[in-house]
This record gives C-alpha cells, structure tokens and sequence, in this order.
C-alpha cells in the first residue's frame, strides 16, 4: 500500500480533517494505495505558505528561478523509469507510451518555461518628445493549478512550469484518480532544494480542494484543464471575484480524409489520434470523416489496424491498448455504446469489453478500441465527448458537406486534415473552427505556439509566451519627458 500526503510548505503533510481515498489500479481494480481528500483547511494553508513564499521568490531574477526548474527537469529525466512505472500503474496506460510520451514531455515543458522567462519580452512606446511609455508585467501572486487523470504529469507540468518560471508561486490541484506522479514530483522538487512554499500540492476531490481553491479569495489565476461541466463551474465561481482563469477542456475533434491523402500516412496518423492512450486525450480524432471515393479502401485498412492494436496489461511492453481510468468511466463509454447500437450504428470492430485479458487484468477497466458506422452526422454519438477507444466514420461528398459537419459540434479543441492539394489544406484549416489545426499529422507540438479551444472546449490560451502573459498582470508606465529629452 501506497499511502500519499499532501505537499505544504515544503514538507509532506496528511490533510488537516484526516479523510482519504481510496488509490484504484485501472488495469486491475485492486485498491494499492490512499490518497488525501482534502477540503478548504489544507487549501488554507498551502495559499498561506504560497504566499509567504511569494515575494522572495518573485523577486529572484528570472534566470535564478530558471536553475530550479532545469534542475527538476534533470530529476525528472534521472527517474524516468519510476515516473513511467507510477503513471501507468495509476491510469492503465501502456509502460511505453508513459515512457515515450508522456514523462519526456513533462521534463520538456519544465526546460522550455524556463528558458522561455529568461527571454521574455515586453513593450514600449514613444511618444514623440513628449512621454515614454513602457510595460511591466509582474506575477500575479499565487496561481491555482487543477490538472487531469489522463497525461497527469505531462499537464500538471504544463501549469506549473509557466506559473513558477514567471516569478508566481503555486498551490495545485492533481486527479485524485492518477496523483502518484503529482506526489513524487513534489519529492523530486524537494529534493531539488526548492524554497518552501514556491510550490504547494494538495490532494484531493475536484469538489472539496479544487473548488477550494477556485473560490479562495487571495488565488488571482487558476488554470483548469478537464471537463466541460467542471469548467462551467469554475467560470461560473471565479467571474465575480474577478479572477484570471484559463479553461482547457472537452473535445469531439474531426478528422477529415480527402481522396488525395497519402493513404498509407492517413490510416497510420489516424490509428494514432484515435486510440492513443485509450482514446483518453482531449485532442483524439474521434470522428472520422473520409471521402466517399475511398471509403471501402481506407475503412478497411483502418479498421484491421484497429483489430491488431493488443489490448492487456500496460505493464507489458507488447501492450497498444490498456485500461481506462475507473469503473465508473468505462460504464459511461460502454454506455455511449449502447447508444450508438439505439441509434443505427454497425459495428466494424470492437464494442464492448475485450473477449481476452491476462489473469492479472480480469477484473481491470478495459473496452476494446471500436470503430462504428452508419450513424448520422448529427447523432449524439457523433456530437457528444465520448473519451474513450471509439471513433465513428461518416464518408461524405464535398468540402461543405464535411465541414458543416466538422464544425457541428459544441466543441472546438483540435481538427486533423489530410490532403496532398495544397490549397484545399490552407482553405480548410480556416473553416474549421478549431483552436488547433493538424495538416497530414497529428499532435505534432510546439510548445512555442498558443494552445487552446474555441466554444466550449476553452477559455483564453496556454503554451509559449501566452502562458507567461497568462499568469503575469500588465502594468503601464508613463514617463514625462523634460522639454528637449526626446525618447
């Protein structure tokens, strides 16, 4: 049994009222492990430990604040093999892709906020002889952080980096469902020799700690990624006290095939956007719209890609598919399943939990990846976040067809295009109302560009020098300038 603690002023703590919860293995059901459940006491205290660590550390110069990020992203990259172990045994995804993905990137968001502070810039103005104008953009205070289940350390990382790097300190919110990563983050930032307090870390559900710390009247900036419904709520509470707030949330992203794809590109990438993770990311291409033209040629060749993905234990490396996060969501996607069958779809593979699993998996929470047919355009299905290894193909005719469809939805986090016409792919990324636009890829990332959604997949951007700006406030400065200064 793991049993973990809270982050608090630089010291590991158990939560004030004493209550845990229980930490659930996905890929076997067996409780390993408890974890705090904090409310609104140990929020309490991380904000005043945040806060008495905050003008200290804003006013370190941004490349001292820099040597304390690269040095946790060295620990990061010394104990991948931990990391990767702890992330697959908490969410049910392959050892592998933890291993590829998800830990490496966690150490890059770390080295890129960094090195991205120390190069920050900002503006002036001239005002002909008469004054000079310039700005200041200064930490914001305190930053709430409230991260996922399903890239747990990559996200988490995400939020933090930017935060820190800009002279805030931190009081963050990790799943409750996948906060093994979280807390031996907060060791290796311990470790590392960070001041006490700079980053704070505590446990808990999203409905005691997490809106303990949206409510919390001195946490000018939360950052949330997650649900749609959770990002209502928290928009909701944070627009009367007049707080900074990014949202990242749901998507149902398009993925769209013209008949003159690179066809051997278009199955592969597609197979990818689909069912990485389980399908368990906000950017997967869970509906895909291919050309009538080759439709037989590309359904086929997709969907016996979708039969040979191996779905088992993600502890063993020959595993493409593990768990999902919990019992209850995996019930919520066999249940989309079961619409799907109501609403006329046919089943080209999958559909249900796999006929095959390891001993050791029997009980875990796995659906087989599923590609359905022959739903409408506009089914629920089609329109709702699903989150989950199932993705539904609808051919269709022209560009305006597809993109009325595309765009149908009311979400807008990511769209994937594939077409080897040039034109068309300037012409068809415009349309698509996404925030994130992928041309012959997919999840190609570059931290340097703004990261969001647009209706309700977001609230404002994230990456490069929008996270910094995210999290610090302008200040404009005006100088009067003697007769004869000049600026």
């Amino acid at each position: 049994m793991s049993d973990i603690l809270n982050f608090i002023d630089g010291a590991f703590v158990p939560p004030i009222g004493g209550q845990r919860l229980d930490n659930v293995e996905p890929a076997t059901g067996r409780v390993y492990g408890t974890v705090p459940d904090s409310d609104a006491q140990d929020v309490e205290a991380a904000v005043r430990a945040a806060e008495r660590a905050f003008p200290a550390w804003s006013r370190l110069s941004a490349e001292a604040r820099a040597q304390f990020l690269l040095a946790l992203a060295d620990r990061i990259d010394a104990s991948l093999e931990d990391l990767a172990r702890a992330e697959s045994i908490d969410t049910g995804k392959p050892l592998a892709l933890a291993r590829s993905l998800e830990i490496p990137r966690a150490s890059s968001n770390l080295r890129f906020f960094a090195t991205a502070a120390i190069h920050f810039h900002s503006e002036s103005h001239s005002t002909g002889t008469k004054a000079l104008n310039y700005t200041l953009r200064r930490p914001r205070g305190v930053a709430g952080v409230i991260s996922p289940w399903n890239l747990p350390l990559y996200l988490l990382t995400w939020k933090i980096a930017p935060a820190l790097a800009s002279g805030n300190t931190v009081v963050a919110k990790p799943t409750e469902l996948a906060p093994m990563t979280a807390a031996l983050l907060a060791q290796l930032a311990k470790d590392v020799g960070f001041p006490k307090g700079v980053l704070n870390i505590v446990h808990g559900r999203g409905a005691a700690a997490g809106a303990a710390i949206v409510a919390h009247p001195r946490v000018p900036a939360i950052s949330f990624t997650g649900g749609t419904v959770t990002g209502s709520a928290i928009a909701t509470a944070a627009a009367p006290l007049f707080k900074k707030v990014a949202l990242e949330m749901g998507g149902k992203n398009p993925n769209i095939v013209f008949a003159d794809a690179d066809l051997d590109e278009a199955v592969t990438t597609s197979l990818r956007a689909a069912f990485t993770n389980q399908g368990e990311i906000c950017l997967a291409g869970s509906r895909l719209y291919v050309e009538e033209s080759i439709r037989d040629t590309f359904v086929e060749r997709f969907v016996a890609g979708a039969r040979r993905l191996v779905v088992g234990d993600p502890l063993e490396d020959k595993t493409d598919q593990g768990a999902l996060i919990s019992s209850a969501h995996r019930d919520k996607v066999l249940g989309y399943l079961d619409a799907a069958r109501q609403e006329g779809g046919r089943f080209l593979c999958g559909g249900g939990v796999p006929e095959s699993l390891p001993e050791r998996c029997r009980n875990g929470f796995f659906v087989a990846p599923t590609v359905v047919e022959g739903l409408a355009p506009m089914s629920r299905v089609n329109r709702e976040e699903i989150f989950g290894p199932v993705v539904t193909v609808t051919p269709f005719k022209t560009e305006e067809e597809v993109l009325g469809w595309a765009n149908g939805t009311d979400y807008g986090l990511s769209a994937t295009l594939f077409t080897s016409h040039l034109g068309r792919a300037h012409r068809v990324a415009e349309r698509l109302a996404s925030g994130t636009v992928w041309v012959n890829c997919w999840l190609l990332r570059d931290l340097r560009v703004p990261f969001g959604g647009m209706k309700r997949s977001g609230l404002g951007r994230e990456g490069g020098e929008e996270a910094l700006r995210f999290f610090t406030e302008p200040k404009n400065v005006c100088v009067k300038l003697n007769e004869g200064e000049g600026a």
